[in-house]
């Protein structure tokens, strides 16, 4: 077994009782899924508090914020948190793409890797991909799009874009075993991200742009990487109406220390007051119960192997905090599940945008 990697030490001063409680594993899980709506409530409370105009000013001001911004923020946290852990974990918690964002489910879907060949093949509809030569993935997580892309669309070159090694080195190994021929894997820091102009007909990004700050600039980046007419298609979680940071200190912001620090919860129109480069074509929302299903989909999974994801666990974190860090996960997947499936997958959902470059 290799050394556990380094990670930050806990420190359990700065959770709640009750979460340090939750992280132990001794709450049953529909007490802790209580508490996460619970807590949906009081975000929302907080977020709303003051009243609409109140709301208008603080939206504004994240707006102008985000302007002044780099492209992203704690890119090495948010490897560290979900994107340097051994693919195995992630070859028995997600799907047989290894789709790690929100899935696709209607009355027909009995299983998870059906729900990520519906989103998959909604994604080429709805980006237009089937009329493109050269297509960029921006975030290509574990290569579910980018390796459905080259099967699909196999005289279509594709870049995609990680900022994780391990990624790249897997994704490559996946496609040397399907004998793909037409995929180059990059790895690098959106920030420093350098590409020829107008190269380009599609650029496509899968749950990334919830990492990013600055849309702007990176918008703009991306309007000089298409060709005249080319296409940005855009698959984000986001809130109705509310954007937001998540934060890293207080008790209450657990997720944001441990899974998704430096991130943004995007509001349904955030990307659409960034229209300097790229005009919107279409906006599709999908309520936020496709998610809740993916999510407790991975849980159930990640339950159904557990004396294996235990091993990965030690592996990464340390026999101390393996046990710990495996309950986590489990909370992981439990808050995406009751954040998303709150009020019935009204409040957070899953936008889909496709842009335009001018001709």
């Amino acid at each position: 077994m290799s050394a556990a990697r380094p990670l930050p030490e806990h420190d359990a001063s700065r959770e709640s009782l009750a979460t340090r409680l939750a992280e132990s594993g001794r709450l049953p899980d529909p007490l802790l899924r209580l508490g996460i709506r619970r807590q949906c409530a009081q975000r929302l409370k907080e977020e709303r508090r003051g009243g609409p105009e109140a709301v208008r000013q603080r939206q504004q001001a994240l707006l102008d914020a985000l302007r002044l911004d780099a492209i992203a923020v704690e890119t090495q946290a948010a490897n560290r948190q979900h994107y340097e852990l051994p693919p195995e974990f992630f070859r028995l918690c997600l799907g047989k793409h290894l789709k790690y964002s929100s899935c696709l489910w209607d009355e027909h879907t009995t299983e998870l890797t059906q729900a990520e060949e519906k989103m998959l093949r909604l994604y080429g509809e709805r980006a237009d991909l089937a009329n493109a030569s050269r297509i960029l993935e921006l975030g290509c997580g574990w290569g579910s799009l980018t390796l459905w892309m080259a099967e699909r669309y196999p005289k279509t070159m594709i870049t995609a874009v990680s900022n994780s090694r391990p990624q790249k080195e897997f994704i490559e190994a996946r496609c040397r075993e399907r004998a793909i021929f037409n995929v180059e894997v990059i790895t690098c820091d959106v920030n420093t991200l350098q590409l020829p102009q107008g190269m380009f007909d599609r650029v496509v990004s899968i749950e990334m742009f919830e990492h990013m700050r600055n849309y702007q600039t990176l918008m703009g980046r991306v309007a000089g990487w298409l060709k005249p007419g080319g296409k940005l298609f855009v698959h984000i979680f986001c809130h109705r109406e509310l954007a937001y940071l998540f934060q890293t200190e207080g008790e209450d912001n657990w997720m944001g220390r441990h899974f998704f620090t430096g991130g943004l919860m995007p509001a349904a129109d955030t990307l659409l007051q960034f229209q300097e480069a790229l005009t919107l074509e279409e906006r599709w929302l999908l309520p936020g119960t496709h998610y809740e299903k993916t999510a407790n989909a991975w849980l159930a999974n990640q339950d159904a192997h557990r004396d294996q994801i235990m091993g990965l666990m030690r592996q990464t974190y340390g026999v101390a905090e393996a046990a710990r860090w495996y309950q986590r996960w489990r909370m992981f997947w439990m808050a995406c599940a009751e954040l998303f499936g709150y009020a019935g997958g009204s409040e957070w959902m899953v936008g889909h945008y496709r842009f335009r470059k001018p001709a």
